[in-house]
């Protein structure tokens, strides 16, 4: 099992969902960061933060996945939110995203959500319609109200 899936499979029960399982740095500076969501949309608290990095700490200490010593880091997704899923864009529909491709990068705005693509629209009006999982996207501005 990957750290991915070990994260997920203890927070997914508690309302939350991974946006990033990312393990850096090496020997005693390694770090393992965890940012979270929650399920029901609402915005994440401190206290949930808590929650999730004391239950995902113990399962750690049992699985005992990372060689070494660590430090565990859970945070809320923050002013780079990453857009993943399919429920991401619709849920920010409308809002700019910064979009990063093999062949280069490009912000522009979700105007539709699609099963299996989404397309954007680019400042001098372009839309470009692209596969989900085929590029990696975050929010670029921020809702006025959360989503």
């Amino acid at each position: 099992m990957d750290l991915w899936e070990l994260v997920e499979n203890v927070v997914r029960p508690l309302g939350y969902e991974p946006l990033e399982v990312r393990l850096h740095g090496a020997g005693k500076t390694q770090v393992l960061t965890v940012r979270l969501e929650r399920l029901d949309e609402a915005p994440i608290t401190v206290a949930d933060l808590q929650r999730a990095n004391r239950i995902i700490g113990l399962e750690l200490d049992r699985a005992d996945p990372i060689r070494g010593s660590y430090r565990l880091e859970v945070e809320s997704p923050g002013p780079d939110r990453p857009l993943l899923t399919r429920r991401h864009f619709e849920r920010f529909a409308g809002l700019k995203v910064k979009v990063r491709t093999e062949e280069g990068g490009f912000t522009g705005r979700v105007v539709e959500v699609g099963e299996d693509a989404v397309t954007f629209e680019l400042a001098g009006g372009e839309r470009r319609t692209l596969p989900l999982g085929g590029f990696k996207a975050t929010l670029a501005e921020w809702p006025s109200e959360p989503r």
